[in-house]
Parts: C-alpha cells; sequence; structure tokens
C-alpha cells in the first residue's frame, strides 16, 4: 500500500475486543508504515464487543495507552477505535446521482453514498460505513473507480453496516474519559482485513473470518469489493465456558488449558498426551488424556465454520471464494484451526498476519495484532481525504494534548462525527 502523505504522520489503532484492550502506534509516510509502539492489556468491561462496565473499560483504555506511548515515545491525544459485536448490521443499498454529460468528479462519488445512505433505519441505529461495491457510468458496471469518465448518470452499489447508536456512543465515551480523541470508529474485521488481505485475494475472492473473544465476525470481498458482512455470537470465550463445564475446572484455568494445549482437531492429539485439569471447590487436580480436551473444542469449532459457512452461502458467493479464507483474532491461533476450517468450509484457509510494515514490526507479527495495523492502515487513507481529523506529528500531537480547549474539540468533534452519520 502507497501513502501519499507530504510529512510523516502518527496514527494509533485502538482495538476494543470482548477480552482484551490493544492500542498500537504507527508512523505513516510515503515510504510505508513503520511500527512505533504496542500497548495490550486484559480488559473484563466489554461482552461480546458491548460495553458492559465503562470504569473497567475506561480503565484497560488507559492502561494500553500508557503502554503503547512509553514503548513509542509521543503522546496520544487521538485515534482510530476498532468496534465489534453483535449488534453489527449489513444491508445492501443503492445510491444515483446526475452527472450531465461530463466527467466523474471526487464530489460526485460523495454525492452518490450520500444518496445511498438515505434509507429510513431505526431511531437507535446508525450508519457506521458506506461500502461500495461497484459503480455504475450509464450502463457500464463493474467500475472501480469512476472519476474522470464521462456520462449522464453515476450509480453506486453499496453495502452499508449499521449499528447500535448507544454501543457507539459508549465506546466513544470511554475513550474520552481518557482524555482522548476519537478520530473515527471503524468496523473490526474491515480493520483486520486491511492489514492481511493482499489486492490479488481481493479480486479473486476471499473471506476473512476474525475470531475474538466474544463474536467471530465475518467479511466478503468479490470482484476487489467487500460484498457482505456480519457478526456470529460465538467466539473463544464460548470454547473456553465448554471445556470449563467438560473438565469441571474454573474458567481461568480453562482458559490456560485451551491456550496451552487446546487442539481443534481430536485426531491431531496422540492417545497417549495427559493433561493436569486443576480441581475446583477443593478438589485435587487431577490427570485427563488431552484429548478429552480436544474433544469438547472441537463440536464449538465445528459450530462457527458451520455458521460461517451457512452465511456465505446464503449470499451466494461461496463459488466466488478463489483465494479461501483468511482467519484473524486470537482464538485463530490455536492448533488445528486452520485444518479444521478447510473441512467445514472446504476451501483453503490461512492464518492472517499483518503485512507491509516496518519498524518494530515483529512485536505485531500474529493475527492479535491484525485488527489494531488494520485501523493505522485505515487512519492513512482517512488523513489523505481530510488531513485536518488525523493525529498529526508527536510534537503536534503534544501541542494538542496541551491545549486548554481540547476537550471542547473533543466534544464538537464527536458530536460533528455523529451528525454526519446520521
Amino acid at each position: 500500500m502507497k501513502y501519499s502523505l507530504s510529512s510523516p504522520e502518527i496514527i494509533v489503532g485502538l482495538d476494543l475486543g470482548t477480552t482484551k484492550v490493544c492500542a498500537v502506534v504507527g508512523e505513516v509516510s510515503a515510504d510505508g508504515l513503520r511500527i512505533l509502539g504496542v500497548g495490550s492489556v486484559p480488559c473484563r468491561g466489554l461482552r461480546k464487543g458491548v460495553v458492559s462496565n465503562i470504569e473497567w473499560t475506561v480503565r484497560s483504555i488507559r492502561e494500553a495507552v500508557e503502554q503503547a506511548q512509553n514503548m513509542a515515545g509521543v503522546e496520544i491525544s487521538t485515534v482510530f477505535v476498532g468496534v465489534a459485536g453483535s449488534h453489527i448490521r449489513s444491508l445492501v443499498s443503492n445510491g444515483v446521482c446526475a452527472i450531465a454529460g461530463r466527467e466523474v468528479m471526487r464530489t460526485d462519488l460523495d454525492r452518490v453514498l450520500e444518496g445511498a445512505r438515505a434509507i429510513p433505519v431505526d431511531a437507535d441505529r446508525m450508519i457506521l460505513h458506506a461500502l461500495p461495491r461497484e459503480y455504475v457510468v450509464d450502463n457500464q458496471d463493474g467500475i472501480r473507480d469512476p472519476v474522470g469518465m464521462s456520462g449522464v448518470r453515476l450509480q453506486a452499489h453499496v453495502n452499508l453496516i449499521t449499528a447500535a447508536t448507544s454501543c457507539i456512543e459508549n465506546v466513544i465515551r470511554c475513550v474520552e474519559r481518557c482524555n482522548i480523541n476519537v478520530a473515527a470508529v471503524v468496523l473490526e474485521p474491515l480493520a483486520s482485513a486491511e492489514a492481511v488481505l493482499t489486492d490479488d485475494e481481493k479480486e479473486i475472492g476471499v473471506a476473512v473470518i476474525d475470531i475474538g473473544g466474544g463474536t467471530s465476525d465475518l467479511i466478503l470481498y468479490a470482484d476487489g469489493g467487500i460484498a457482505h458482512a456480519s457478526v456470529i455470537p460465538a467466539g473463544g470465550n464460548n470454547i473456553t465456558n465448554d471445556v470449563a463445564a467438560g473438565l469441571r475446572t474454573p474458567v481461568a484455568e480453562a482458559e490456560r488449558l485451551k491456550r496451552q494445549y487446546g487442539c481443534a482437531l481430536g485426531r491431531m492429539v496422540a492417545e497417549e498426551d495427559e493433561i493436569e485439569v486443576p480441581g475446583v471447590g477443593g478438589h485435587a487436580a487431577r490427570r485427563a488424556p488431552r484429548r478429552l480436551l480436544s474433544d469438547i473444542i472441537e463440536p464449538r469449532v465445528e459450530e462457527i465454520f458451520s455458521e460461517v459457512r451457512r452465511r456465505i452461502e446464503e449470499t451466494g458467493l461461496l463459488e466466488q471464494m478463489s483465494a479461501g479464507c483468511v482467519l484473524t483474532g486470537g482464538a485463530a491461533l490455536m492448533e488445528g484451526m486452520v485444518e479444521c476450517a478447510e473441512e467445514v468450509l472446504g476451501m483453503p484457509v490461512r492464518l492472517g498476519f499483518p503485512i507491509g510494515v516496518g519498524g518494530i514490526a515483529s512485536m505485531v507479527q500474529s493475527p492479535n495484532y491484525a485488527t489494531g495495523v488494520g485501523l493505522i492502515r485505515y487512519g492513512a487513507a482517512h488523513l489523505q481525504d481530510e488531513p485536518t481529523q488525523g493525529m498529526g506529528s508527536a510534537a503536534a500531537a503534544r501541542d494538542e494534548e496541551a491545549s486548554e480547549s481540547s476537550s471542547k474539540r473533543r466534544s464538537s468533534s464527536f458530536m460533528s462525527w455523529l451528525k454526519a452519520a446520521f
């Protein structure tokens, strides 16, 4: 990905997950993206991507941001926030505008997208993204970028991503209570896809599954554009709860066993392998076959991938996923996940690692950090269109943080963004 920024910009991505909060600091310039710092802390304040305890969430955000800025040596005042959760919905819309025989300009693209957004939505929901799948100039379809083309009528086929307004407001409120400005709120699987996919994969068709703690997010690309997005209300926490119930062990110990010894395919585990299972309620620890742990995990993983396949089939795009599937998220690291996904989905599957980054890239070479890196990429594209929305250089960020009117600017920025979203 090539950037056209006149000077290096410091951009921060804040990934608010069910099990962790992760902040990634990057420097974006014409030479590419350099990772400067990373902060990651556990979080108990979100449930299935939705804020359930503001104080716990604020504490986790503050700790993650402090870790990231200490490593990067900058002060963070603005972030691009990733959101997910079962409240996310996707729907299809069309926008049309007249261009009266002249060349299509960037302003025409804005007008046609605004037309696509002008559909009725529930009073408690807002449009988070308007993602163009293709443009049509007169009767010529399949156009990616119509700027410069001549015609009479411009049309856009658009995927609209909607979210519960209260959920978005609570996320922004948590971030602003840490004295940090929210530049934009971004759908997490969209950010993850930007970090791990190549242009060729998007062109021939690919599915991205972001398996988080509370939910699994699905996004489909076809013909270079986003064709579908949805959320499955099951993730790594469901697997952990199954292990805790099946092995009669505390949830914390079930999580540890899942991470250290879990396998999504029972046949990949040797019959003689054993694990030590801590007891609950004063009971002594006991030995158990590792195969038993895998037999508990496998049905839940199959259930998640079966639901993914069902939703892909419903869109009619299964045959277009020629590049297969890319897995991201912390739960994707479990042994046997790729093999299980290939069996259930019937397509090639690989793990998604952030690509095209420099700096301390080794710190983010894991599916855990795909969303954080993708948020920085989104922020770089955002800066090209609206440079005043970015964090700017490190010095500019420090000056903004020191300004007495920063709180007013944050509130004004949020209200303007929220009104524009509606």
